[in-house]
């Protein structure tokens, strides 16, 4: 995104930020920036030190634009922990931990923003309210409860938020792993103590513009365009496919099945059948993994009921799913049959939550890197 927007408007750019991790690894390498990007190695899922300085680095920012420029912000999926200042009275620490024990509790990406928003100086508007006049220009991985939300994707730093303190603390309620220190800051909020995020009708964000340019649909676009040219019957499942990853699986292959019927089959019919979304896990033990390989590994025994070869492929469109080097998995209609010669159970694995250690001697695995973008997750079937 900063590169295409270099390329557009070179000579307007005063300052810039970049804050993400290091892509100059992923497919195509990296491009050269003008010298007026500051990239900073910030981190996800999980914020760092790099996240708080472009944080810190981006309000500056803003402050600047107030002399008669304006602020472009290109957000993405990913943002809420690359950009990321947290309150008085709350560490860094203090969020990261809140952050992971709401993750492993299966709390949604709209109840998890809502959080981080209120534990941030640059979220839920913040960052707007310091400039005078934004432009956002944002990538969405945002499918649900509203899908492309604003207030959500990237926890909204230049929109308003109408969520608020009790909501936050509301969510946090029942996940013990959430430190004291936020607890007490969001208790602090809801008393009216602390000042509440930016909210609707906020004159300081009235000179705002906001438009999605990328979405989930784009992704499906662009996958069902190289599926037909390569020769398969493409079907399209309109659906976000959220909730637990291992109940998605099993209600997308039902899905699948249907549109594979319905299409009608010849010997030289051969079919793709395209979703995507956002899934979650609640994790209950240690095992290592990500919402896109325990797609994959619930879809374990369902692969052989199409009758002929089947393949499905889950995988995060950022190339990172959850605290792995993998964007997700394969599975076919032969992984049953090489997992026991290879003495592995999928049922007691999904169990455990331990997808990565099922699929990594399988050499089922998708490791592509980070791409550079993210639009959430895609998840393909092929049936010969």
């Amino acid at each position: 995104m900063a590169c295409a927007f270099a390329d557009l408007e070179a000579d307007a750019i005063r300052r810039a930020v970049i804050a993400g991790p290091d892509i100059s690894s992923a497919s195509g390498g990296s491009r050269s920036l003008p010298h007026r990007f500051e990239w900073f190695d910030a981190g996800h899922p999980s914020p760092n030190a790099a996240s708080v300085a472009a944080g810190l680095r981006a309000l500056d920012l803003a402050r600047e634009s107030d002399d008669g420029g304006w602020l472009v912000v290109l957000l993405s999926g990913g943002a809420s922990a690359m950009l990321a200042v947290p309150v008085p009275d709350v560490s860094l620490e203090d969020k990261i931990a809140a952050g992971r024990a709401l993750m492993r509790a299966g709390v949604a990406i709209d109840g998890l923003n809502c959080v981080r928003k209120h534990l941030s100086r640059v979220k839920g508007g913040r960052l707007a309210a310091v400039a005078a006049r934004t432009v956002t220009l944002a990538i969405s991985d945002v499918h649900g409860p509203v899908a492309d939300d604003p207030s959500v994707i990237g926890s909204g730093p230049t929109v308003a938020d109408p969520t608020t303190f009790a909501h936050a603390l509301a969510i946090v309620e029942g996940v013990d792993e959430v430190p004291s220190a936020v607890r007490r800051y969001l208790e602090r909020g809801v008393r009216g103590e602390v000042p509440e995020t930016v909210k609707p009708n906020d004159a300081r964000l009235s000179l705002g513009t906001y438009e999605i340019i990328g979405n989930r649909t784009s992704a499906l676009d662009g996958a069902a365009a190289a599926a037909r040219s390569l020769g398969y019957r493409v079907r399209v499942v309109q659906r976000p496919i959220d909730g637990e990853a291992r109940d998605a699986s099993r209600g997308f292959l039902s899905d699948a099945r249907r549109a594979v019927a319905e299409a009608g089959t010849t010997p030289e019919t051969r079919h793709c059948v395209l979703a995507a979304g956002e899934t979650t896990v609640t994790v209950t033990g240690n095992g290592l993994g990500g919402r896109n390989q325990e797609f994959a590994l619930a879809a374990v025994p369902e692969m052989t009921s199409f009758g002929r070869t089947a393949v499905l492929a889950s995988a995060g469109t950022d190339g990172i799913d959850g605290p792995t080097d993998a964007a997700g998995a394969i599975v076919d209609s032969t992984t049953l049959e090489r997992a026991r010669r290879a003495g592995l159970d999928w049922e007691s694995t999904l169990d455990r939550h331990d997808a990565y250690h099922f699929f990594r001697p399988l050499g089922d695995l998708i490791v592509w890197g980070p791409t550079g973008t993210n639009v959430g997750d895609v998840q393909m079937l092929l049936v010969a």
